[in-house]
């Protein structure tokens, strides 16, 4: 009787696998959806609708997915009607698609909170005395202020790839003479965030750099301001959380005559003898509406959270946010706060992901839309051991591939490839592995170190902790999936818009 052996090869984002039935292999993989643009004529979301109808009658705290992205047939935000958003565990952006009409005639909010007040100016309980503003939904919080005391404690630096800078020295004295903490620095985004105020030999407190793109692909918040420095009895204030960033996507129209807000928090107001500094304000967060038709002037904001006053030395004024309005047919006059970038419809997300493929097993290459069932057939005189190839896209070159060969019966075979070779942008690498009698599972996997740059901007995905390494790799039987692991060591599982992000930094 002759035994065939079947190969099933593809490319799945984030990882490969094989499947193998007989002395078969079969390589099954799921691939992630890329929204790209529609004609422009006809400006298509990529909403698939399964989210249904928004449409909410009184104030909602609405809890975002896992992803933060919602699939809407349609949405509606009647006056009076405030809508806000809690965050998930990885702090994703807000991203509304829809199949129809966006019409928001209340307030969409996604903006950061403020640093907690000191002293007089606070609510009398001092258990918050410190606290930093809370970044959006896709923002980054701002710096704890420092504690006051004998030996008080300078404010803690905002987070955020633009996170200002913490005072940057405190002393007992409550007077300018040479030892006061400056106040904390900005939150950046769009411009760098404005120093903290300084007194006499104090240094001042830097206000976080500038980053992102006029295009917010990605789509990112604003960072946090420096927290305030502690003084002879008193907390310094908190940083302001940096705005929240927000996508509105829609096939059919999008009517603003409402508001919609992405502003970054200011620190706390500090007052009373004893006091700290403040802190720096948190910098504005990004609004992104794309449709086939962009109407109404209800006002659109992204501004810039400042310093509480009062107390001491000032903290900085965050950065100004960013807002990009794209249509087909544009029917809006309203100013926006900052001014919006105006274009035709684009691409909702960033094209592209890092991907990882078997693309052949003894020279037969992966179809290139396999079933996950015998995709590949091979001889049963085919020799021992076989080249497994793989091919990557978004992969640093010199990273290697490993290739876990688990069989049906019997002990599974580990095999690390030899390192990438090619460009970031398409590189390969090759095994030989000896494949046994009856059904098999091939995996591939891989990991790669990034940037510190690229690590920062994708916190917000990662509990707002930089990302350090990324693997790709397929459970089996099960979806594809890439997973960021931090400068800790924690891991979170990555979402596309994390993938995509990935593809355009590395």
């Amino acid at each position: 009787m002759k035994t065939n052996r079947f190969l099933n090869p593809a490319s799945i984002e984030g990882s490969a696998k094989m499947k193998t039935t007989a002395r078969a292999i079969a390589v099954a993989l799921a691939v992630g959806a890329c929204f790209a643009p529609g004609a422009a004529s006809a400006f298509t979301s990529g909403s698939t609708g399964a989210d249904g109808a928004f449409s909410p009658t009184v104030n909602t705290t609405v809890a975002l997915p896992p992803s933060g992205i919602f699939n809407y047939t349609s949405v509606n935000i009647p006056a009076g009607v405030t809508v806000k958003f809690l965050r998930n565990t990885t702090n994703t952006p807000v991203v509304i698609l829809a199949t129809g009409d966006v019409t928001i005639g209340g307030t969409l909010d996604v903006s950061g909170t403020s640093g907690a007040s000191v002293g007089a100016a606070g609510d009398g309980a001092i258990g918050d005395d410190g606290n930093p503003g809370l970044g959006g939904p896709g923002g980054f919080d701002g710096g704890r202020g420092g504690a006051g005391g004998v030996t008080p404690v300078i404010g803690g630096v905002g987070l955020g790839p633009g996170g200002g800078n913490g005072s940057t020295f405190a002393s007992p004295s409550n007077f300018c003479i040479g030892g006061q903490p400056s106040g904390g620095g900005g939150g950046g985004y769009f411009s760098a965030g404005t120093n903290g105020s300084v007194c006499l030999t104090s240094a001042p407190s830097a206000g976080g750099p500038a980053y992102g793109s006029a295009t917010i692909l990605p789509l990112i918040g604003g960072s946090g301001g420096g927290g305030g420095g502690g003084g002879p009895s008193l907390f310094g204030t908190g940083g302001g959380g940096g705005g929240g960033a927000i996508l509105i996507a829609a096939s059919g129209t999008i009517t603003v005559n409402g508001t919609i807000n992405a502003n970054g928090g200011s620190s706390g107001t500090t007052s009373s003898n004893g006091a700290g500094s403040n802190g720096g304000g948190g910098a504005g967060g990004a609004v992104r509406m794309i449709a086939s038709t962009l109407t109404g002037n209800g006002p659109i904001n992204a501004v810039a959270g400042g310093s509480g006053g009062g107390g001491q030395q000032a903290g900085g004024a965050g950065s100004t946010g960013r807002i990009r309005l794209e249509a087909d047919n544009f029917n809006r006059t309203a100013v926006t706060n900052p001014a919006a970038i105006v274009a035709t419809t684009g691409p909702v997300f960033v094209a592209g992901s890092p991907t990882l493929a078997i693309s052949s097993v003894a020279g037969v290459p992966a179809p290139a839309n396999p079933t996950g069932s015998a995709d590949v057939t091979l001889p049963s005189s085919t020799p021992n051991p076989v080249t497994v190839v793989f091919t990557t896209t978004g992969v640093p070159v010199g990273n290697t591939v490993q290739l876990t060969l688990v069989p049906a019966f019997g002990a599974k075979t580990v095999v690390i490839s030899p390192a990438l070779t090619g460009s970031t942008a398409s590189a390969t690498a090759s095994v030989s592995v000896s494949l046994p009698v009856g059904p098999s599972v091939l995996q591939a996997q891989t990991t790669f170190t990034i940037v510190a740059s690229l690590g920062d901007l994708l916190r917000n995905f990662a509990g707002n902790e930089r990302v350090e390494r990324i693997t790709l790799t397929a459970s089996l039987g099960g979806k594809s999936k890439a997973t960021l692991i931090t400068v800790s060591g924690k891991e979170y599982d990555a979402p596309d818009e994390a993938l995509r992000i990935a593809a355009m930094g590395g």
